[in-house]
């Protein structure tokens, strides 16, 4: 060794030789970058598209042009696509826009177990953020609720607009609401269950189970039209509403006077992106 390199590691304290030879833990070493998405790619507003299969099932990943930190992402329950307002804004941000479709599922275990294999997926593979903006748009409710009651720990945030939170109001119709005979018929295949009856006693609801959400402090925010015929908001948003304050959690309304259940959406999506982006930041 040179005279002029051995004086200049004796002027090195002892302590930065000693932490330079240490090696990396797991964590320090996260990979700065992460694999490609497989399937087919296409545009879908200005950004890019990935569709392929998760668990036997179609999903797609719409990826921003610069993710932000952390990697957060957005995850719709069904109707991707639709006033897809706040999801630009929001890929705008640096977040992910995500979407699994198992449409006849209505939400039931299944679909949940699905969901998990999804989740899994991308937060292990993909490097997405452990927390995950849900958002439940009509029947989306049902598989965003159930899945996060399933998964508290899992969710920065739910965004339901006009959401279906109780199968009984939507699609069985038993309250105010029109309903859905052959979505009902789905509903007694998909969660297995025999007959009618043991339908309206199903205590596995979303308006039924809302304590994980509240005990994880999981922030909510619906939308919706209050002459809503379809998903009549006193039986699902209201019902949400009541319970989770009573349970000491944090939910937003925003109601739209004299508003139906179309069309979805506020004509100016800047409270959903604000909401979204506040609760899902690290």
């Amino acid at each position: 060794m040179s005279l002029v390199r051995w004086l200049h590691l004796a002027l090195i304290p002892t302590f930065i030789l000693a932490a330079l030879s240490v090696p990396l833990s797991a964590e320090d070493a996260q990979p700065t970058s992460f694999p490609e998405f497989p399937g087919k790619v296409s545009d879908w507003n200005g950004f890019v598209r990935h569709d392929f299969e998760v668990d036997g099932k179609p999903v797609l990943v719409v990826s921003p042009k610069t993710p932000a930190a952390g990697r957060p992402w957005v995850w719709h329950g069904e109707f991707f696509g639709h006033k897809p307002a706040p999801d630009i804004a929001l890929l705008h941000k640096g977040f992910h826009i995500v979407y699994m479709s198992v449409p006849n599922m209505l939400g039931s275990p299944t679909a949940v177990q699905h969901w998990n294999k999804f989740y899994a997926e991308l937060t292990g593979k993909y490097g997405f953020a452990r927390k995950v903006a849900l958002v439940g748009l009509s029947r989306g409710g049902l598989y965003c609720y159930n899945w996060a009651i399933a998964n508290p720990d899992k969710v920065a945030c739910l965004y339901g607009d006009a959401p279906v939170c109780d199968f009984k109001s939507w699609p069985g119709g038993k309250g105010e609401g029109k309903g859905s005979p052959g979505d009902w018929k789905l509903v007694l295949d998909t969660y297995h269950l025999p007959d009618e009856a043991a339908a309206l006693k199903y205590p596995g609801n979303p308006v039924d189970n809302l304590a994980p959400l509240a005990k994880a402090k999981v922030p909510l925010l619906h939308v919706y039209g209050d002459a809503d015929d379809v998903v009549p908001w006193k039986e699902n948003t209201g019902l949400i509403a009541d319970r989770y304050k009573a349970l000491g959690g944090d939910i937003t309304l925003i109601a739209k006077p004299g508003v139906g259940h179309h069309p979805h959406g506020l004509e100016d999506s800047t409270p959903i992106v604000e909401f979204i982006e506040k609760h899902s930041r690290p």
